[in-house]
């Protein structure tokens, strides 16, 4: 049974279904600390939500190819995942208060697509920077 657990196959599906279920943890974390809600949003046609949704997606998303790529055990690869995600969400809430002349979430929820395009790329941007600190 143990050479069950070793099979690649078997440790891929493994590590896919974890950063999947991490991720829409995280997203669901997301929908409480944003004022808008996403999905929502999305279906009504606002790109604004959907491109910071996407960043958030692709940043949550790089963070664990990082945390997969340099750490064998699913454990320490959530772990060092919800490490990078908190460091995320931190960017979310330094962005919103390093932009005191409007309300990001108010502007996104206003589809302003300048500030969806800025929250996606930061984002993504971060997530590069904080899947090379993942050790």
């Amino acid at each position: 049974m143990a050479s069950f657990w070793e099979h690649d196959m078997v440790k891929t599906a493994a590590n896919f279904s974890v950063a999947v279920l991490c991720l829409v943890i995280f997203l669901a974390v997301f929908e409480l600390v944003t004022k808008y809600k996403n999905w929502e949003e999305i279906r009504k046609g606002n790109v604004a939500v959907a491109m910071a949704t996407g960043g958030k997606i692709f940043g949550i998303a790089n963070i664990f190819r990082y945390a997969l790529e340099r750490h064998e055990s699913l454990l320490s690869m959530i772990g060092w995942g919800m490490y990078g995600f908190l460091l995320l969400l931190a960017a979310y809430f330094i962005y919103e208060f390093l932009t005191p002349k409007f309300n990001i979430d108010e502007e996104i929820a206003n589809d302003n697509r300048a500030v969806g395009l800025i929250s996606m790329v930061i984002s993504i941007g971060l997530s590069f920077v904080i899947g090379e600190g993942i050790q």
